[in-house]
Parts: C-alpha cells; structure tokens; sequence
C-alpha cells in the first residue's frame, strides 16, 4: 500500500509525514508502518462490504490510532492528545473531537453496538486475528519482538491473558461483516497460539 496516497487530509503533508515517521521509528515490530497499512486496508475491505461509518474521522483515527507507542498503558491517551493538538484548524471540531475519542476507544476495543465508528475502526486493528497462518505466525514474532524486555515465562502468562481475554467474548468482532468473514479464523488462530503458549485459559461458551 502506498501509505501518503491514503492519507485523507492533501493540504497537511507535514502531519502526515510526522506520522509515518512515529510508525517508522527502529524500535517497533509490530506496532508499525505494516500495522497501519493492514488497518487502513481492513477498513477498505468493510467499506466495499457496504459496512457504514464515517469515513474522514475512522480514516484519521486509524493514522493516529498508534502514533505513540512505547509499551506504556497511556499511549493510546497520547496518540489522542496528539490527534486532537495535530488536527487542530485542519478538520472542523466535531471531526476532530470524534477521531480523539476513536483513538481512546482502541484502548480496550469495547464499542457500543451503536457505535458504527467505534465497531469499524475496532475490527480493523484486531482484523490481524484472522490473518492467514504465515502473516498471523509473523505477527506473533513480532509482538514477541516488542516485549523483548520481558521474561519468556511473564510473557506467556501475560500473552495468555490477552489473548483469553479475547477469546472470551461473545464475539471478537463487531461488524456483521467481520463476524462473517473473520471471526471464525480468528478464534482458530488464537486457539492455535495459546495451544503454543501452554497456558490454560477459560473460554466462553
């Protein structure tokens, strides 16, 4: 993908060029350029699947989603901050109060079922769950990568958790088109990686 062509705001090159630089910077593996184009990419597949949202705010939140990532819990209060200071006199500020708000919402990818925005963008960025087996395995190693600082038993146990976590939810996916299409292979893929981690977890019925 040709990220600055899906940049939706033409007349501010400077942010956008700011934000790849964030999403390029040698420290990240997964959290990077990839990740975006993948979410940028996922929103394109629910577009052309007829799924509604707004398409300026999703798109600027799915740049701006990332933008600060450090292995910190505030990054995505950061990325929002960030959002809201960058956006400022370049978007009308209902715009830009909704990007904010969708970048905090990646927090915990918990939206209301009303909240068509929120579902979009939330299935997008986990839309990696259900990668193929060779891009979810590269995945993997590259959220290994990022949390190289901790301890391969912490890991397990705290990788168990999330991915259990996610597991336990009704659903993963909060689009009808992403239960459809996704859903399905997502829990097989988290299923087959905590099978590797040999960790027991409690899955929702």
């Amino acid at each position: 993908m040709d990220l600055p062509q899906h940049w939706p705001l033409p007349h501010a090159p400077e942010l956008r060029d700011a934000l790849l630089a964030a999403y390029a910077h040698g420290d990240r593996r997964y959290h990077d350029t990839r990740h975006l184009a993948d979410v940028l990419e996922r929103l394109g597949e629910l577009r052309r699947a007829g799924t509604p949202f707004d398409e300026l705010p999703v798109t600027l939140a799915a740049w701006f989603h990332d933008s600060v990532y450090d292995g910190e819990r505030d990054a995505e209060e950061r990325s929002a901050v960030w959002a809201e200071d960058g956006l400022a006199g370049l978007v009308d500020e209902p715009v830009r109060a909704e990007v904010a708000r969708l970048v905090r919402l990646t927090e915990t990818h918990h939206p209301a079922a009303e909240d068509r925005n929120g579902c979009a963008l939330s299935d997008a960025d986990l839309a990696i769950l259900a990668a193929p087996a060779e891009r979810y395995a590269d995945y993997q190693r590259a959220v290994r990568a990022e949390f190289g600082h901790v301890g391969d038993d912490d890991f397990r146990a705290g990788r168990a958790q999330v991915l259990g976590g996610i597991l336990a939810k009704e659903t993963i996916f909060h689009t009808a088109y992403a239960r459809e299409a996704w859903e399905a292979r997502a829990r097989a893929n988290l299923r087959r990686e905590l099978d590797q981690l040999d960790v027991p977890v409690v899955e929702a019925g």
